[in-house]
């Protein structure tokens, strides 16, 4: 799998991100590194534990690292749920927390295919 092929599966604008970072080399590390980022453990205890402050700031996190590296599909879903837990928990923060989830899932699970293909 190229990275292209990647950004493709994970729903990401590999063209953007290229003229954002113009160097193959580094998108291919930041994507590497997203596998080791802890947002998302982060969110989902803080949604558990009902701490909405600490849960916004972890969607908030998540969707700036996805501005950054244009992972669309991701970043959509996760804009919902930072906006849903802005001022407390809003009704449908569950049903977009469970689609952040899924999202989130599907990236990792296509960058470590990606991963697995370097060698």
């Amino acid at each position: 799998m190229t990275l292209k092929e990647c950004y493709e599966a994970i729903g990401g604008n590999y063209e953007e991100v290229v003229g954002r970072l113009r160097s193959e080399r580094l998108i291919q590390k930041f994507t590497l590194k997203f596998l080791d980022d802890k947002s998302l453990e982060l969110l989902k205890r803080s949604l558990r534990e009902e701490n909405y402050e600490e849960a916004f700031r972890a969607a908030h996190t998540i969707k700036g690292i996805c501005q950054n590296l244009s992972f669309d599909r991701l970043l959509a879903s996760d804009s919902a749920l930072t906006e849903a837990l802005r001022d407390g928990k809003s009704p449908e923060a569950d049903s977009l927390a469970a689609q952040v989830f899924a999202d989130y899932e599907a990236t990792v699970s296509a960058i470590r295919t990606f991963q697995a293909s370097l060698g």
